[in-house]
């Protein structure tokens, strides 16, 4: 081999590329993790109004770590959806020393039972809130379609200024729901817009001129609907004497005082 010179150069020559391109990776890795590329400014965006600046500092200061070329963006990702409120988050890098992560809240839409909020896709999520909102109740997998039909029955019910404040969904799919002031509506499994928006064309000329309050009403009738009023509790019967006669009790005196 030592009497080819052609085959020596051809040695020494991968020898020089190998030792270039070791040379070339061993000063990426030092630029690479160099102090000198440092992340410098962090830009969040997004209509945030349940996140709170102390949350993002939080993970900022404690949980992003790395240069602008070692910084981890999934798990960064992962960092700050972690915070209640967060739906989605997107993080980008900006050369040279910038990183850019975009905020999508959650919008609370309804509670699922008492364990969870539920957003406008019919997603769960665990997050504190005061808000007075429907109560969603129905089998699990449900969420997104009960999340539907609030929103639609909320569109039906405009023309009556009435509010859904809880709506119900059976195993058997069949709807319930109830309206402000108490008043349970059984809407049934066929037909359910279709019976809603019968409703409530016929309520300002039927169930509005009722002068009794009325507390439950049935939509499962093809041409109509029924109405059950509170229960009626009649007086006590006044109690008798030996002849028949009623007793009659007299007040006792109060005495003024000075």
């Amino acid at each position: 081999m030592w009497d080819k010179p052609q085959l020596l150069m051809w040695i020494a020559n991968l020898l020089t590329g190998l030792a270039m391109l070791l040379l070339f990776y061993s000063l990426l890795f030092l630029a690479v993790h160099s102090p000198l590329f440092p992340v410098k400014r962090i830009k969040v965006d997004g209509e945030l109004t349940h996140i709170t600046r102390e949350q993002l500092q939080y993970v900022i200061k404690n949980e992003l770590k790395g240069t602008f070329f070692t910084l981890d963006l999934n798990k960064a990702r992962q960092d700050f959806e972690k915070l209640p409120w967060v739906r989605r988050v997107e993080v980008r890098r900006r050369w040279p020393d910038r990183l850019e992560v975009n905020i999508e809240e959650h919008r609370a839409i309804a509670r699922w039972g008492s364990s969870a909020l539920l957003n406008q896709y019919g997603e769960q999520f665990d997050a504190a809130s005061n808000e007075s909102l429907p109560i969603l109740e129905g089998p699990e997998g449900t969420e997104r379609v009960m999340v539907e039909g609030l929103l639609r029955l909320k569109e039906l019910l405009k023309p009556l200024d009435r509010k859904p404040t809880q709506l119900w969904l059976s195993d058997r799919r069949a709807w319930r729901f109830e309206l402000d002031k108490n008043l349970i509506v059984e809407v049934g499994r066929d037909e359910p817009i279709e019976r809603v928006e019968r409703f409530v064309k016929a309520y300002p000329n039927s169930l509005a001129l009722l002068q009794q309050p009325f507390e439950y009403i049935d939509l499962r009738y093809p041409n109509g609907f029924a109405v059950r009023l509170p229960d009626y509790k009649p007086a006590a019967p006044p109690k008798l004497d030996a002849n028949g006669k009623p007793i009659v009790v007299k007040p006792k005196a109060v005495k003024a005082s000075a």
